[in-house]
């Protein structure tokens, strides 16, 4: 069960940024192979977004597990909802949805 206090802060980052990626390190030096594809793809897109380091707390890590029901990190959200790992996020980039989405919420990116 998700400690309270980490399912309103969870709400509160996903609520005030437009794209949010929970991962396993920074974006600078991600510590899985998972989190370095995610911030390939949001960096080759060009996307701002708020990445949050779940290893810096373990309430946390398992947190975000628990609030999206995904036991898998990185996890992405795109205003406020819950798109996936690196595995989907790659898979909607080669098929154009990920831009497709992005274009429809109004996120900035590049658009090759």
């Amino acid at each position: 069960m998700i400690n309270p206090a980490v399912a309103e802060r969870i709400r509160s980052e996903i609520s005030s940024h437009d794209v949010v990626l929970y991962m396993r390190g920074t974006p600078v030096f991600p510590q899985c192979g998972f989190s370095a594809q995610a911030v390939q793809i949001l960096s080759m897109l060009g996307v701002a977004y708020k990445a949050i380091d779940v290893l810096a707390d373990p309430g946390l890590h398992q947190g975000i597990k628990d609030f999206s029901n995904w036991p898998m990190l990185p996890q992405l959200y795109i205003k406020g909802q819950f798109m996936g790992g690196s595995d989907i996020m790659r898979e909607m980039v080669q098929e154009g949805e990920l831009q497709q989405l992005l274009a429809e919420k109004g996120i900035p990116f590049n658009d090759r």
